[in-house]
């Protein structure tokens, strides 16, 4: 037992934690929210009035007096507006209320943006982007949940509860008010309890739909594939089976849903019972009027109409206070790759960069680069090498700092890049990755991100020395052209063009080619490299490769191999040494220079 408390307390304090987060966004405006809950205070009192103005219609209409007419018609009139200005004090409460959820969730949705691009590559790499967005999603709409429910559900009706049992209390018989606060509570508790016990239904059923829908949208996407093999048999089966599965899952909701509903209506029924039992003995004995007898009725019903949605709305409260907190805690994630208290901005002079004794590792486990030193001098270019694995590409993620070295150190101008700002490091380094991602948006949307200030005219001369005029020429839209998700809708060759002219609209001082040309044919390739060659005349550049070919004009290259560097010079000088450079040159070589075998493999047999 002791467990299952520990685990509510959790949960609690959980949920409170969540809401407290949220406080600070609320006090923006302060008048506001009183103001709402001023009105929220209104449309419950006109709500507590309006049973009163039903007694008196009533005990006008009953009484023998001689004004029969005129009283009856003033308390309808009472009571229509009663009616009225409930919904309309509820109405003015969310407008005003309405622009403070709004505001609360613009706020903490731009604050949870900025800092999702703060946090470090390995939050990243290791995320699901459409989980990520579900979250944000789900933590905003929580929050708009939760205001609404929270304070325009359960308070109003704890409000309410509290006024009639006050209003009975005074007026009538003790027992009216014990029977209705004892009513209420075992309601709510029931409610509470089957809910909580209906959760893993609802989990059940939803999983399963989902599972369902992923199942048929596959098989859909693989269409061809099911064709090639026959299978629609097979395919309609799998689907009739999660099917099978929803529809059980959808009974064992249903029931229990029953269940709920069925016992909230009996602690209606049974209470309501007993209090007009009450009540029409009072009017008997003459100790109640008929009115009162109305009046109480009116009570009850007013106070179990809101708790009707009692189950769901606690399910969703505590699903959104779980989502909130969920969003919160993403805030509250700490990037390892943090900028120093001092940190200055880096000044980048000639642009010389030094690897010092720079040691690695992602994990402890696994050692990436062991003491690795060489440099670039100002306006050289050199290039890393090395079978795959050796630790190519984190030289280029350590000199942009997205990780930290686990010892050693990275100087640019002899300044160690841990002492300057993120900003100012990555402002004057240029990089074209080996996998090109561009913004689902037009070519020169993709080139203009490069330096989104930037002129009509310096975009179009960084396409030009990046070789894409002639391409963008024969489009029919030109610069206009989508690019489609990922880039997906132009070429290898083409893509790798837009990431250059991006990254020469940037204008940096340093240029990173990281295995820039691995994914292209040849010709695209000869072409790539000489816009390269271009580019990076006058910059100092650090070129990762995997084709050996295309770093032969390097000044120096260097040969990792199990992240240690093992031999360093030029191409010629490398090749005397007859080292591992020179095997995997070879290698290349031979590979290049075979030729592909035909695929003779399509034997049909024709019987």
């Amino acid at each position: 037992m002791h467990g299952h408390s520990d685990i509510t307390n959790n949960t609690w304090s959980g949920d409170w934690t969540a809401i407290k987060s949220l406080i600070p966004y609320f006090m923006e405006f302060k008048g506001r929210v009183l103001l709402a809950i001023a009105f929220l205070i209104l449309a419950k009192l006109s709500n507590i009035v309006i049973p009163f103005a039903m007694k008196y219609i009533v005990d006008a209409l009953d009484s023998t007096q001689t004004q029969v007419i005129a009283v009856p018609i003033l308390f309808l009139l009472m009571y229509g507006l009663l009616r009225l200005s409930t919904i309309l004090f509820g109405e003015i409460r969310d407008t005003i209320f309405g622009r403070v959820t709004e505001r609360a969730m613009r706020r903490i949705g731009l604050k949870l943006f900025r800092h999702l691009h703060t946090l470090d590559l390995d939050f990243h790499l290791s995320r699901r982007t459409g989980g990520l967005s579900r979250d944000i999603e789900r933590g905003t709409t929580g929050i708009s949940f939760l205001m609404r429910f929270m304070l325009f559900n359960i308070l109003p009706t704890i409000l309410e509860i509290a006024l009639v049992a006050i209003i009975l209390l005074v007026n009538y018989n003790v027992w009216y008010a014990v029977i209705i606060i004892i009513a209420v509570s075992i309601y709510a508790a029931y409610s509470i309890l089957i809910t909580e016990w209906r959760t893993h239904f609802v989990r059940e059923m939803n999983e399963m739909d989902n599972k369902t829908n992923t199942r048929a949208i596959d098989s859909l996407l693989n269409f061809e594939t099911v064709k090639y093999f026959c299978n629609e048999d097979y395919e309609a089966q799998q689907y009739d089976q999660n099917l099978a599965g929803w529809e059980k899952a959808r009974a064992k909701n249903r029931l229990s849903l029953a269940t709920l509903n069925f016992g909230q209506a009996f602690v209606v029924a049974g209470s309501i019972t007993v209090i007009m039992t009450m009540a029409a003995h009072d009017v008997v004995s003459g100790a109640m009027t008929l009115g009162d007898l109305v009046l109480v009725n009116a009570f009850m019903m007013q106070l179990f109409i809101p708790l009707n949605f009692l189950g769901f709305v606690y399910r969703e409260i505590k699903r959104a206070l779980a989502d909130i907190e969920h969003m919160f805690s993403l805030l509250n994630k700490e990037t390892s790759i943090k900028d120093k208290d001092n940190a200055e901005q880096l000044m980048l002079g000639n642009g010389m960069i030094r690897f010092e004794n720079v040691s690695f590792s992602y994990k402890s486990d696994r050692q990436i680069l062991t003491d690795v030193s060489f440099e670039i001098p100002a306006g050289k270019k050199v290039a890393v090498v090395g079978p795959s694995g050796a630790g190519k590409t984190t030289i280029a993620r350590l000199l942009f700092r997205f990780y930290d070295v686990s010892s050693g150190r990275i100087t640019i101008n002899n300044q160690d890049i841990r002492d300057v700002t993120q900003n100012s490091l990555r402002s004057v380094i240029g990089v074209v990755p080996q996998d090109t991602v561009l913004f689902n948006n037009t070519i020169y949307y993709n080139i203009a991100y490069g330096r989104p200030d930037a002129s009509d005219d310096d975009i179009k001369e960084a396409a030009r020395l990046a070789h894409l005029d002639d391409f963008i020429k024969q489009l029919p839209d030109g610069y206009q052209t989508m690019v489609g998700e990922r880039g997906l809708k132009v070429s290898g060759g083409e893509k790798q063009r837009i990431a250059i002219a991006r990254m020469l609209l940037k204008n940096p001082g340093i240029i990173v080619f990281d295995e820039a040309t691995s994914s292209l044919d040849s010709t695209s390739e000869q072409a790539i490299l000489e816009a390269l060659r271009e580019v990076a005349a006058n910059n100092t550049t650090l070129a990762i490769a995997h084709r050996l070919s295309t770093i032969i004009d390097a000044d120096n290259i260097v040969v990792l191999d199990k992240g240690c560097v093992v031999e360093q010079g030029s191409h010629n000088v490398l090749l005397k040494k007859n080292g591992l450079y020179a095997k995997l040159w070879e290698l290349q070589q031979r590979e290049a220079s075979e030729p592909t075998e035909a695929l003779t493999a399509v034997n049909i047999s024709t019987h």
